[in-house]
């Protein structure tokens, strides 16, 4: 569990923020439940936002830049930390993605981790980044697949470009068995899974992997990048999520369809 005193501000936008939220804070000799009080939230949010467990909503940011005078300094500081790459977005997006009610990914070039079968994790890992524990980073991968196996598992809805599936990660046999599983998950009750074709051509969802996480009062979207990625619980930006992600479904296949297309992908494979 983060606390104030494993905050990184040098490298780290949302750490920054959290680390300014908790010095202007003290500096006014309030307490997290004062702060809390004129924020209309507990000291259990307060706390989250200065360890960074939670990221500071934008709507409070406004708030303390008026009631503080602070010229826009939160704001400012949340909107660097919205548009910066986070390398430590994995501590934050676990367990979201534990507690969420529906999982929507729209995957451009690898299988979502949640679908993986262990094979494909590890030649992925393996081969495609750079890791110095490979296994305990497959088993974690492996462990987070649990919430499917839950009496009331999420709802999973998989938007699948054709160039993940026929990319050979770790070889054909590997891949084929990867396929399979896929098809195998798409006849579960909780997984829609429908896939892009590459004659598709030119569309929106070329602009990369994203996931969105919906829980009972709350959603949060996660885009990927080379050196660590971005999450948001931006409304806008959910809402332009959420737009691209149905934009992207106008291109799919339908779920019977898509099996179909699996299943030609995986008798091609040599």
């Amino acid at each position: 569990m983060t606390s104030a005193n494993d905050l990184d501000p040098d490298n780290n936008h949302w750490h920054w923020l959290a680390a300014d939220l908790r010095i202007w804070r003290l500096e006014r000799n309030l307490t997290q439940t004062d702060l809390g009080e004129l924020l209309g939230v507990t000291k259990a949010h307060v706390s989250n936002w200065e360890s960074a467990r939670e990221n500071l909503p934008l709507k409070h940011a406004e708030t303390l830049d008026y009631i503080w005078r602070t010229r826009g300094h939160f704001v400012r500081l949340r909107r660097l930390a919205e548009r910066a790459h986070d390398p430590g977005w994995w501590a934050q997006y676990t367990p979201l993605e534990a507690k969420a009610s529906r999982v929507s990914y729209w995957a451009l070039a690898i299988i979502p981790g949640l679908l993986q079968t262990e094979d494909y994790a590890h030649a992925l890992l393996d081969e495609g980044q750079i890791i110095e524990d490979v296994e305990a980073a497959v088993n974690a991968r492996m462990a987070r697949q649990e919430v499917l196996q839950r009496e009331k598992p999420p709802e999973l809805r998989v938007l699948i470009n054709e160039a993940a599936l026929d990319q050979p990660v770790g070889g054909p046999e590997i891949m084929r068995n990867q396929l399979d599983h896929l098809v195998n998950l798409s006849h579960r009750r909780n997984v829609i899974l429908r896939t892009v074709p590459r004659a598709v051509g030119a569309h929106i969802g070329l602009d990369g992997s994203f996931t969105i996480l919906t829980g009972q009062r709350w959603s949060a979207a996660y885009m990927e990048a080379n050196t660590g990625g971005r999450l948001t619980h931006e409304p806008t930006m959910l809402d332009d999520f959420a737009k691209r992600f149905d934009l992207i479904g106008a291109e799919a296949l339908s779920a019977s369809a898509s099996r179909s297309h699996i299943a030609r992908i995986m008798e091609a494979m040599q």
